[in-house]
């Protein structure tokens, strides 16, 4: 599917494009050997802001409508952020009434006209949003994007975000095959709370959705049969063998595999090529456990990592409640 981009029409041409990002780099270390994760993290592009490597803001809301915004200033001589102007803003009470918007130039910083200020902050923030609902704070960003018919754009928060504190967002969706909507990510704010924007740090993620109804029905017995037949046959595989980092930490790679086998073009082969070129299995080098006996080569496990297969006497992999030997294990001939 092709996704066309257009820059922000209060900015164009300024801030990072869209990309997309599977890893998160404060999640435990065993998320980043979860396929399913990681390709939740990746679903769609991170969006960033209008702005250069040098500039950076922070808003905040203090409750009661009244907002402040800084903007910032990298100071090349000793590389920290100069605060350059803040600027308060004050809803009206019960929202009826002007907003008032008051700019401070700090002490010793290059002042420009008041009303050049407050264009600026209109790059960054969507100050007409304000206060709908109370404490909400809307981000602009950089690149926009126009679907093909018959595509939406949904706006959310950026996934697998795990630091606290996290704002709340209210998650939109656009028919951006018609609508030339710019990209925009709303948060709502505490008393206290705030948002900082810098050029590499994205504000949101989209992601791509195609405008047609689901209906949900239920599952004949026969093809709940086979699920279940399925799952049993699918955590046997995954089980069987399973993969150590240098960690410590057990994973399997059997989905990613079945997923990588399930993406091959037609007429491709069947086998499965090795993520890594691995030296010979046992020797110095390899890294592997020496004497175990898997389903599968030691060529599948990448170098550095060891491999056990499931016990005998251990519980089976399907949930039966049996041992593996008297379940799944009957099949590859453990007594």
């Amino acid at each position: 599917m092709d996704v066309r981009l257009f820059p922000s029409s209060r900015r164009p041409g300024v801030g990072l494009k869209p990309r997309r990002e599977a890893q998160r780099p404060l999640l435990p270390q065993h998320a980043r050997h979860c396929p399913v994760l990681e390709a939740g993290s990746a679903l769609g592009f991170l969006v960033y802001p209008p702005l250069e490597a040098n500039e950076s803001f922070h808003i905040a809301y203090e409750g009661e409508g009244r907002y402040r915004f800084v903007y910032y200033l990298r100071n090349p001589n000793f590389g920290r952020w100069d605060a350059i102007f803040t600027i308060t803003i004050a809803l009206p009470v019960g929202g009826y009434g002007v907003s008032k918007e008051e700019v401070t130039f700090e002490p010793g910083m290059p002042t420009t006209p008041t009303d050049v200020a407050l264009h600026l902050m209109r790059r960054f923030v969507a100050v007409e949003d304000l206060g709908t609902p109370a404490g909400s704070v809307t981000l602009r960003g950089a690149w926009n994007f126009r679907t093909p018919s018959g595509w939406d754009t949904v706006y959310a928060p950026i996934f697998n975000v795990i630091e606290r504190p996290i704002a709340p967002m209210l998650v939109i969706r656009v028919e951006t095959d018609w609508f030339a909507h710019e990209s925009e990510f709303r948060y709502v704010l505490q008393p206290g709370e705030g948002m900082s924007g810098e050029q590499s740090m994205p504000i949101g993620q989209v992601f791509f959705v195609p405008r047609e109804q689901v209906t949900l029905s239920e599952c004949s017995e026969e093809e709940v049969a086979a699920i279940r037949l399925s799952q049993a046959e699918f955590a046997h595989k995954k089980a069987a063998q399973k993969v150590t980092t240098p960690y410590g930490l057990p994973y399997s790679p059997h989905y990613s595999r079945m997923s990588r086998k399930q993406r091959q073009a037609p007429g491709h082969s069947d086998e499965e090529p090795s993520p890594v070129t691995e030296p010979e299995s046992g020797s110095a080098e390899s890294g592997l456990t020496t004497g175990v006996q898997v389903h599968g080569t030691a060529t599948d496990v990448p170098s550095g990592f060891s491999v056990r297969a499931v016990g005998r006497n251990e519980p089976c992999p399907c949930g039966s409640g049996k041992k593996y030997r008297k379940c799944h294990g009957e099949a590859d001939g453990s007594k």
